[in-house]
């Protein structure tokens, strides 16, 4: 079934737009905010660190909502690395992530590809992919190479 299109205030001009109201809505908990970034597209997918595929917008709502029940996502992402054609961007991020509970707090890093599409509402993201994984280490520049290939 169709989703009504946002209004036009809601148009996300960039990839980047996009990209921030998903990280401001992790981090408010706000599942309307969340889901207004996702394309109307049935194959929409996002993969949770650790978890299935999930499909659909029905399915990725009630994954999040399941996610933020538990509260807003204390994360921040760095280190974003782009690539831009005329109407997709894929941005590969590490993903900061901060848990407090009574015992303390603990930190995590993830890795997330996030897909975007540009739409007749604005960019949309189409898939958000997430992975558990490592503090990023600064690349070391590279020695030139006599070889070509």
């Amino acid at each position: 079934m169709p989703r009504s299109k946002p209004p036009a205030a809601a148009l996300l001009a960039t990839p980047d737009d996009v990209e921030a109201q998903f990280y401001e809505a992790l981090q408010q908990a706000d599942l309307n905010k969340l889901m207004a970034v996702w394309s109307d597209d049935d194959d929409i997918a996002c993969v949770h660190p650790g978890g299935p595929r999930v499909s659909g917008h029905a399915a990725i709502r009630a994954s999040f909502e399941a996610i933020f029940a538990k509260g807003a996502v204390a994360l921040r992402p760095q280190g974003v690395r782009r690539v831009l054609g005329l109407g997709c961007a894929v941005h590969h991020v590490n993903e900061h992530i901060s848990v407090t509970r009574a015992e303390g707090t603990r930190t995590a890093w993830v890795l997330a590809t996030n897909v975007y599409l540009k739409t007749a509402q604005g960019w949309r993201m189409v898939a958000h992919h997430a992975s558990p994984g490592t503090e990023p280490v600064e690349a070391q520049p590279r020695e030139a190479s006599a070889t070509l290939h």
